[in-house]
């Protein structure tokens, strides 16, 4: 895989940050309200995020996994599905979450659009940490127990990046982002809307033929039960939609752009909304509870 080089790394402690600047044990960095980074804060090729950190301390210890599936087998506070975001969206890793009896990064697993800055923040907890991709792609330096520091890096490429923190990835600290070209319908405003879905692929559910249509309420999806399925429905105009609940979490059926509503939410299992269309037209919804998870869907109505 091409690498871009420029590499854009920052590092912050928001409480030793004047100490260590003057000490030079930390560069300045950028909190996350700040916009995309730019060529004057890109370090020279080849830098650390940390003067002071041994530039031979991961060459040789660091390999990255030929499956990353099976690495990640392991990964503490993993669920199996990576937490997607879209583009525009601005993902933060938390650094030494406690999971169990262990430490994590949460979320472990991230998928993400080209040109996307993630950052990492430190919780505080667990003592030393650091962030260090596997082949060297990005390392925040040398570690650091302060909650507050932030690292940041910017996604160019598309690929698999697994990293760990060194003290801790015996212990099955690690995680991965995922760059992927966003999934497309060629309809944009379903893109745009099932952009942080998990089950959302680019795939639009063709039910043109049919008299009614079953969307399953609350599956499992977006690291719980709170997913649509299908996400993205195509029918004709007539057609009656039922949602049906698993009966697993609360949830709702409320509409962005129509006056469709299911009403109050509730929990138990069984079709608890439907809505014959009659206009032709795209039609966004979401669980209003659960819409930051993910959990959203669209209608076309040909």
């Amino acid at each position: 895989m091409e690498r871009s080089p420029k590499r854009r790394r920052f590092l912050k402690s928001t409480a030793v940050i004047g100490i260590a600047a003057s000490a030079g044990c930390l560069s300045a960095g950028q909190s996350s309200s700040d916009g995309p980074a730019t060529d004057d804060e890109t370090p020279a090729s080849g830098d650390r995020t940390s003067p002071t950190a041994d530039p031979t301390a991961t060459a040789e210890s660091l390999t990255p996994p030929d499956d990353l599936d099976e690495w990640l087998a392991d990964a503490n506070g993993y669920t199996g599905r990576p937490a997607r975001f879209g583009a525009g969206d601005r993902p933060t890793i938390r650094v030494g979450e406690p999971v169990d009896d262990a430490l994590a990064f949460a979320p472990a697993v991230i998928e993400v659009p080209p040109m996307t800055k993630v950052r990492w923040d430190w919780t505080g907890h667990g003592g030393q940490q650091n962030v260090v991709a596997l082949d060297g792609t990005f390392d925040s330096g040398r570690t650091n127990a302060q909650a507050g520091t932030e690292y940041h890096y910017v996604f160019e490429d598309t690929g698999e990046y697994p990293f760990v923190s060194e003290p801790h990835r015996d212990e099955g600290m690690k995680g991965a982002v995922i760059v992927r070209e966003p999934p497309s319908t060629g309809n944009e405003t379903v893109d745009m809307w099932l952009r942080d879905a998990d089950n959302f692929e680019g795939e639009i559910a063709d039910r043109t033929d049919a008299g009614t249509v079953t969307i399953e309420t609350g599956t499992e999806l977006n690291n719980g039960y709170f997913g649509f399925e299908p996400p993205v429905l195509k029918i004709s105009s007539g057609t009656r939609v039922e949602w049906n609940w698993s009966g697993v979490a609360p949830h709702n059926v409320v509409f962005q752009n129509a006056d469709i509503h299911s009403g109050k939410v509730r929990d138990d299992a069984g079709v608890h909304f439907q809505h014959t269309f009659e206009e032709s037209g795209t039609y966004r919804y979401a669980c209003q509870p659960h819409r930051g998870l993910g959990e959203k869907g669209a209608i076309i109505v040909e």
